[in-house]
């Protein structure tokens, strides 16, 4: 009896585990093409500001009108996947951003390409809070931070491959069929997609309610902003993009003009060594904050703490660096760094937000990275040519310092009540 009652409980949960992963597997594809319609033009900059006449401020602008937009709509769409259809809001994103790919490619001026990128982040905002949320209620806390470092190694991918192929169709004189080709390519894989959501739960894995959120709007900020612990991630957290949206939106044309190489040659050494081992980062740093999550419920946070120590240097050294190899170096160390923040940030904002909340704290804490990484992208293209791109990584750098060591004392200091307090808070 003992054995059958086993295999009884064992099927549910293999089950389980085996959607678990196809889900993953679905929610990767659609991240991977996300990444890769978002920084493909990146790579392009020397060809739209030859062809459509477009300056260094305009440049920097691309990046940020999408950023701050898409900052903007995260809030609304996480409170939204915490109250209607993840599923429906996943899919939609996809098509929508999928379209607006496909026509920049018909762009005739800089101002079309703003408003492109403007249209991309309302849509893309849509996304990336239910995403995260279906990964996260899809896995058990013991396995959260590994599904989430799976998941965003689409993101690494999509930066790469969406780099290399914009700056080598860039230098073909096709930067618009570029455009159409990703665009396609995300109408067509919506449908599969579509297909196989339809069927996945929506609840979280330790739940035993199918109820979403029931908490009143008014209610929201005081839950969140309730926890300095979550306060905090909202600050450490912009500081760390800001780095990485000045990476991902200048370093092409930063290793372009410094070292003299081509739009496709700028793309590859600013993308493979960066974002390889970022992959690493991301892998390694969620499958160590799963293991030592059984030791310490703190156990993301401090990894988050030993990520911004260890960047700053290698950030610093990223613009510093007088050859290729030794830039390639220290984008190789940033990339390593920085993998741990990016697979545990998310994950660590869940241990102090009740559960019925994960959307919208996802959402939150993209709208305080959206608003400032956009500076990023911004101030790239402003002080190029008075600070400079090695400049700003520099003072970037001791921006990480400061964040590291207000996370470390509110860690020690208030995480555990944090914790806590979500961990007892269920929605009625």
């Amino acid at each position: 009896m003992t054995t059958s009652a086993t295999g009884r409980n064992d099927a549910p949960r293999s089950a389980r585990a085996s959607a678990a992963t196809l889900l993953l597997a679905f929610m990767w594809g659609a991240y991977f093409l996300n990444y890769c319609d978002r920084q493909a033009v990146f790579a392009m900059f020397p060809a739209l500001k030859a062809e459509l006449a477009m300056s260094d401020a305009q440049l920097g602008y691309v990046g940020a009108v999408f950023l701050w937009i898409y900052a903007l709509g995260c809030p609304l769409a996480g409170i939204l996947g915490d109250r209607i259809s993840k599923r429906l809001l996943a899919v939609g994103s996809l098509v929508v951003w999928s379209l607006v790919t496909l026509a920049t490619g018909w762009a005739r001026s800089g101002g079309d390409i703003l408003a492109l990128r403007g249209a991309m982040g309302i849509s893309e905002s849509l996304f990336m809070p239910t995403a995260i949320a279906l990964t996260a209620n899809a896995h058990p806390p013991a396995l959260r931070s590994r599904a989430i470092a799976i998941l965003t190694t689409a993101q690494i991918a999509g930066t790469v491959a969406g780099s290399v192929f914009g700056g080598r169709m860039a230098d073909a004189g096709r930067w618009r069929d570029a455009f159409w080709m990703l665009g396609i390519l995300g109408v067509a894989y919506a449908v599969p997609y579509f297909l196989f959501l339809r069927g996945v739960r929506e609840t979280p894995a330790e739940a035993t309610s199918a109820a979403p959120s029931a908490r009143a709007p008014s209610s929201l900020g005081r839950t969140l902003f309730g926890a300095p612990s979550f306060l905090v991630l909202c600050a450490a957290f912009p500081c760390f993009v800001f780095g990485l949206w000045l990476i991902y939106g200048w370093l092409p044309t930063f290793l372009h003009d410094k070292f003299a190489l081509s739009q496709a040659d700028a793309a590859w050494n600013a993308s493979v060594y960066l974002q390889s081992m970022t992959a690493v980062g991301l892998l390694g740093g969620g499958f160590f904050s799963d293991w030592l999550y059984r030791r310490s419920t703190a156990a993301r946070q401090w990894v988050l703490v030993v990520s911004l120590v260890c960047s700053a240097p290698s950030l610093f050294f990223l613009g510093a660096s007088e050859t290729l190899p030794a830039t390639r170096l220290a984008a190789a160390a940033f990339g390593l760094s920085s993998g741990l923040f990016m697979g545990n940030i998310f994950a660590a904002g869940f241990e102090v937000v009740p559960s019925d909340l994960r959307a919208t704290a996802v959402g939150v804490l993209n709208l305080f990275g959206g608003l400032v990484s956009g500076f990023g992208a911004l101030f790239g293209g402003m002080w190029k040519q008075s600070i400079g791109i090695d400049g700003l990584l520099a003072a970037t750098a001791l921006s990480y310092i400061a964040a590291a060591v207000v996370l470390a004392a509110a860690t020690l200091v208030c995480f555990q009540r944090d914790h806590a307090r979500a961990t007892a808070e269920a929605s009625p």
